[in-house]
């Protein structure tokens, strides 16, 4: 699958080589592990590899004899998300090539502005995706409207597919970003900025999938979501039209929201929900990290998280402030200097001592009537 024009012939495994045909190599490597289905040498090892691990079957004996599937963790989810990772890096790689190299071309933007608007189209389609797949996991769920459910009965170590599911997505999306950043030859000034958040990313959303805080993170995920996909939207109509930046008001109005809610809903997990349970007693093969140090920890990180981008947050609306009233200065000017006439237009209107019309010409002077 040629997904990369290529217009020179690098040498085989050299850098241009890797980065021009990445996604042809990871898509082999993908095929592979899919081929080892047709064996069954390497069938119980392809399946790992694409299957969710660790099923738990449960029989209701009251109910008669239906039986339900949860899923845990285990070593075996990291083959499950580098499978998963090699996905993203193909789809990654479809999405620029027939989606967003094709309006680059339309919009003819500079090199900051292109690289700007290809990483804010690649999160668009990724916030798009996951706002909907997790909020359809949130409407089946009863702790959206019962706030006690985030930590009564913890630890939750019990999921189902669809919340693993999305939980392997998720890392393996984040985890797949590290290395796009060399496919996609990120500029140097942009590197460190795209790494803070995708190490942030990364760390959350496994920290609460590792410490069985599924619930709380799906729920404080889905809204953020929500508010970055506006704000990566807001960013491509604007890189269309400078004129359109109506998004980027609202944005500024749920991104508060989010953070009020991701500070209070870990307020009432860590501080009051879980520091009140019974068993906090931490224990590995359960699943139980309901200690005094990891509730203090995971509240520190998810604070000065929080503190973090608002901190971004207010720096970028002082940027765009003072752009805004820099803008705004020399049109006062222009529109100052077309009002006063100038000394030329004075001089001319009035010369020799007689005052002429706009058209130039004299007033015809009065003759004295004859006494």
């Amino acid at each position: 699958m040629g997904l990369r024009k290529k217009s020179k012939n690098p040498a085989v495994f050299s850098h241009e080589f890797v980065i021009q045909n990445h996604a042809d190599i990871v898509s082999c490597v993908a095929m592979v592990i899919l081929l080892g289905l047709m064996f069954e040498v390497t069938a119980k090892f392809a399946i790992m590899f694409i299957t969710v691990q660790y099923n738990v079957t449960y029989i209701n004996i009251d109910e008669g004899t239906d039986s339900i599937s949860f899923y845990e963790y285990g070593f075996k989810d990291l083959a499950t998300i580098f499978f998963y990772m090699l996905i993203a890096i193909i789809l990654h790689a479809v999405i620029q090539e027939y989606i967003l190299d094709k309006i680059n071309r339309r919009l003819h933007l500079s090199k900051t502005k292109h690289s700007k608007f290809n990483e804010s189209g690649q999160l668009a389609f990724f916030y798009l995706f996951s706002f909907i797949w997790g909020g359809s996991i949130l409407t089946g769920e009863k702790f959206t409207t019962d706030p006690t459910l985030l930590w009564e009965r913890y630890p939750h170590a019990h999921m189902f597919f669809q919340v693993k599911f999305f939980y392997i997505c998720q890392i393996a999306y984040w985890l797949h970003a590290l290395p796009e950043l060399y496919f996609q030859k990120v500029r140097k000034e942009d590197i460190a900025r795209q790494l803070y958040y995708i190490c942030l990313y990364i760390f959350h959303v496994t920290g609460a999938y590792i410490l069985n805080l599924h619930r709380l993170g799906l729920i404080l995920l889905v809204p953020h979501y929500l508010v970055e996909l506006l704000f990566h939207a807001s960013r491509l109509f604007y890189f269309s039209d400078e004129n359109k930046q109506k998004g980027f008001t609202l944005w500024a109005l749920l991104f508060v929201m989010a953070r009020l809610l991701t500070l209070t809903l870990s307020v009432l997990t860590f501080g009051f929900g879980l520091a009140r349970a019974e068993n906090q007693d931490f224990s590995v093969a359960n699943g139980n990290f309901n200690t005094l140090t990891v509730r203090i920890s995971c509240l520190a990180a998810i604070c000065l998280t929080q503190a973090w981008m608002m901190w971004k947050f207010i720096n970028f609306q002082l940027k765009k402030w003072r752009e805004h009233t820099q803008n705004q200065i020399p049109r006062k000017k222009v529109t100052n200097t077309k009002n006063k006439p100038s000394k030329k237009e004075h001089k001319g209107n009035a010369s020799n001592g007689t005052v002429k019309t706009e058209s130039g010409t004299s007033p015809r002077a009065r003759k004295a009537k004859a006494s």
